[in-house]
């Protein structure tokens, strides 16, 4: 789920910012993480591999290249090329910003083939527990679903929990492209889902394409479901803390420089996905030219200023939903600061007056959606704002209104 649903975890929330002092104590005196040393993982075995490979008696680019010069040496391939590149390196390929967007489609459908065939082999595995063999025959299954042809996949890492991004829309044709950026406990496992559909990545990236799409049908639109990022598992200390949202930052700001054409970027980010907006908002490119938040439980500014963006920044809260509970501070690293939909912080205040509670700000005929369509599309005029002054809108020139 990408939400803080189970509010009584709010006091582990509360406890974890009470003894902020402590935290900060415990890592001056040298407490520190220990990570396992492990076999590479399948996204770092391709990217390995590519790193050592030829084609045709051709030195690879290193895939950690900017953009454009990775986009160049793809431009200079021909389609047969291409493809053994694809086949050859799936996964690396598949992640790789500036590679066209419908080959890394094609890679990742290769590479999510063969991470299902591996699942299937480990559900027979009986060295594995039986939880651990039906484990495997539910990231079988949901590799299988994303594998289908009608599905964009621009990102997929089976690592862990997994990563993973969808498009919905054409990437290379579109105008304007939203971003949807979810918040905690989201991977691949709950990327999208059947019952509360709209709580999720996937159920939210098509009712804001959708929406889009109904609010302006000769907009050239496309929308992004993005979980390309490691979120924080529930309410521990990792969802009160940067860390992820500082990750994540760079992740989302290499996607916004890797797409295709010049198409404006709005990011949609619900949630703890609202942090990794707020962290990343000073190192975006100007393309970006909305962040719109919901459901935020800050975004490591005390204003809109703060943020060093000059993309309007646009917030909202439904009148039911559990984060406002939240406290709105920083204390030694723990919390994420001031509230977004605050006087003070200085955002646009939207409406959110039909969502109910923390996950329902994609449901469809909600003013919520509405307003993030509209944003999308930037038809700035025909927002709804929090109050009927239309005070979201002031300072609006005539041309960012129409």
């Amino acid at each position: 789920m990408t939400s803080f649903d189970s509010s009584p975890q709010l006091n582990v929330w509360r406890a974890l910012l009470a003894l902020a002092v402590v935290f900060v104590m415990l890592a001056t005196t040298g407490w520190t993480a220990i990570r396992s040393h492990r076999e590479a993982s399948p996204l770092q075995a391709s990217l390995s591999a590519w790193q050592r490979g030829t084609l045709d008696g051709r030195d690879l680019p290193d895939a950690e290249s900017p953009p454009q010069r990775l986009a160049a040496f793809f431009a200079s391939l021909t389609d047969r090329q291409r493809t053994r590149l694809a086949h050859r390196y799936a996964l690396a390929v598949g992640n790789m910003n500036g590679a066209p967007v419908k080959l890394r489609y094609r890679a990742n459908r290769i590479a999510l083939k063969q991470q299902s065939a591996h699942e299937r082999e480990r559900m027979r595995d009986e060295r594995l527990s039986a939880n651990g063999r039906h484990e495997a025959g539910r990231r079988m299954h949901r590799f299988d679903m994303l594998a289908a042809k009608r599905r964009h996949i621009l990102a997929f890492d089976p690592e862990g929990n997994g990563r993973v991004a969808e498009a919905f829309g054409s990437l290379d044709k579109a105008e304007r492209v939203s971003v949807v950026v979810p918040g905690v406990d989201t991977d691949l496992l709950n990327f999208q889902r059947t019952n509360r559909r709209y709580s999720a990545p996937v159920g939210m990236a098509e009712s804001l394409y959708d929406a889009e799409r109904a609010a302006s049908p000769g907009t050239r639109t496309a929308v992004i479901a993005w979980a390309d990022y490691t979120a924080p598992a529930g309410l521990g200390l990792d969802s009160a803390t940067a860390l992820r949202a500082e990750q994540g930052s760079v992740r989302l700001n290499a996607l916004v420089r890797s797409l295709p054409g010049d198409s404006t970027v709005a990011l949609v980010c619900h949630s703890y996905g609202s942090v990794v907006c707020g962290v990343a908002a000073s190192s975006l490119p100007s393309r970006v030219t909305d962040i719109a938040v919901a459901g935020s439980p800050g975004m490591r500014a005390e204003s809109a200023g703060q943020l060093g963006t000059t993309a309007r920044v646009w917030a909202m809260r439904d009148a039911d939903d559990w984060v406002q509970d939240v406290p709105y501070l920083e204390v030694g690293g723990l919390g994420h600061g001031a509230d977004p939909v605050s006087s003070e912080f200085g955002a646009r205040i939207l409406s959110a007056a039909d969502a109910r509670g923390h996950s329902g700000y994609f449901e469809p005929g909600t003013d919520s959606l509405s307003n993030f369509a509209e944003i999308g599309i930037g038809a700035y005029g025909s927002v709804r704002c929090a109050r009927e002054d239309d005070a979201c809108l002031t300072g609006l020139s005539d041309s960012a209104a129409a």
